[in-house]
């Protein structure tokens, strides 16, 4: 029987042009040469979207499989030397959904000793338990595979990411800054229009029209309370705080005059959005009701991703008490969250991930911190019959890509909640009878 599975995901190797770019290759190398020098009976799980099949526009069918091993020849031979030690085992995800769809992929990926699986999910014993594990793109409506393993049966977020992020990968190297590669890093997906504004604010904005409306941006707040202040003198109803204001202002002279026509100026804009904000109000309020007849939107059915696999997990243990394990990626948040009956573990990315800090001034666009979160999972059986789930970290500094203005108006943004570095699970007894029953039955 195996010792341990190590698992993996979200690597989205490949793409067009700036896509093809990949930050953790030779963290990911050292990693594969680890298990290639471990004594251990081990497997490697790539649960999904190893490679960005769907980022490729200009090559289809398997010449994306030769597209990818051209471009990185080292990753490829040093698959096949690990390969060679233990087993590497791939299941399709959303993004290299190809695999899954035409059974040439599962000779040619051995030619690199990588075993593809074409299912949806796959299970593994370890000692008295059960490991399940998935990608999760069939619990994401935008991502679910109508009919899996007919290569035309696309969901919607291929068409999307075809016109969004390959042809990001095609332009980012147009920009002043090579920013808009980092697509796939914005998750959700509905976080992208403010990543794109921000990053049009600090990067790709002229500077001088950068700085000339910062300090509008920057007063904004204290122009909402000098609207304010303004129409209660004008109203008749409290004059002191408007006297207050401009006795303050007056004190700095030029520098107080410089302010009162900023906040004067403020003063017409705020007024001005308040006019153009009441119609565009009746007019969403009215499109929302429209959506909602429909049936498009429906606010009773949101919830968070993660509580969609927390809640698919709690359903798979209690009906099934064999299963310790629920391993998924798909939503690149690693995670390893204990509920009664068994571990659920989200297998993260490695690729960049960011961080979103609002301005700690006025109205100025959030910034999107990059930073790296490397991981693999590795999942064994103890001496006493338990489970133990440890999560390791692969250090990668963050490339400190935010500029100078970004930093100024930001406080440094706070870690994500730490992940223990060891989780332990007992399975139960109706768990190991099951598992036992089902080994006799096999060996038989």
């Amino acid at each position: 029987m195996t010792d341990a599975y190590y698992f993996i995901s979200d690597l989205h190797i490949g793409g067009d042009e700036q896509l093809g770019k990949v930050d953790f290759l030779d963290e990911l190398l050292t990693f594969l040469r680890t298990l290639e020098a471990t004594d251990e009976d081990a497997e490697l799980i790539i649960n999904g979207d190893a490679f960005g099949l769907w980022e490729f526009t200009d090559v289809d069918g398997l010449d994306k499989l030769d597209a990818l091993v051209e471009r990185y020849p080292e990753l490829f031979d040093q698959f096949e030397a690990t390969g060679a030690r233990i087993p590497i085992t791939l299941i399709p995800g959303n993004h290299d959904y190809e695999l899954a769809a035409y059974p040439e992929y599962v000779d040619r990926l051995a030619e690199f000793n990588l075993t593809l699986r074409q299912e949806v999910s796959i299970t593994r014993r370890v000692g008295d338990a059960v490991v399940y594990v998935e990608h999760g793109m069939q619990r994401d409506p935008n991502n679910r595979i109508p009919d899996f393993g007919n290569p035309y049966a696309n969901p919607p977020g291929y068409f999307v990411n075809r016109q969004v992020t390959s042809r990001a990968g095609r332009l980012s190297e147009r920009g002043k800054f090579n920013w808009l590669k980092d697509v796939q890093a914005v998750t959700p997906m509905t976080q992208i229009p403010a990543w794109m504004l921000s990053n049009y604010f600090y990067r790709e904005m002229s500077p001088w029209l950068r700085y000339v409306s910062a300090p509008f941006l920057l007063l904004f707040n204290v122009g909402f309370l000098y609207v304010l202040a303004f129409a209660l003198d004008a109203a008749g109803l409290w004059s002191l705080p408007m006297d207050l204001i401009e006795r303050f202002l007056g004190l700095f002279g030029p520098v107080g005059v410089l302010v009162d026509l900023l906040l004067t100026a403020n003063l017409a804009v705020t007024l001005l959005l308040l006019l153009v904000a009441i119609p565009l109000f009746v007019f969403a309020r009215d499109v929302r009701k429209t959506l909602r007849r429909f049936g498009i939107d429906r606010p009773e059915e949101r919830e968070s991703s993660a509580d969609t696999y927390l809640t698919a997990a709690s359903e798979l243990f209690a009906s099934d008490p064999t299963v310790a394990v629920f391993v998924y990626g798909h939503t690149h948040r690693p995670a390893v969250t204990e509920l009664e009956g068994g571990v659920v573990v989200n297998t993260g990315t490695w690729l960049k991930r960011l961080r979103r800090v609002e301005s700690a001034f006025g109205v100025l666009p959030p910034v999107f911190y990059s930073w790296y979160q490397l991981n693999y999972v590795r999942v064994s059986a103890t001496d006493d019959g338990e489970v133990a789930v440890d999560y390791e970290l692969v250090e990668k500094p963050a490339p400190n890509e935010e500029t100078w203005f970004q930093r100024l108006v930001t406080s440094t943004p706070k870690r994500g909640t730490a992940i223990p570095s060891r989780t332990v699970v007992r399975p139960t007894t109706e768990a190991s009878e099951s598992v036992s029953a089902e080994t006799d039955a096999s060996d038989r």
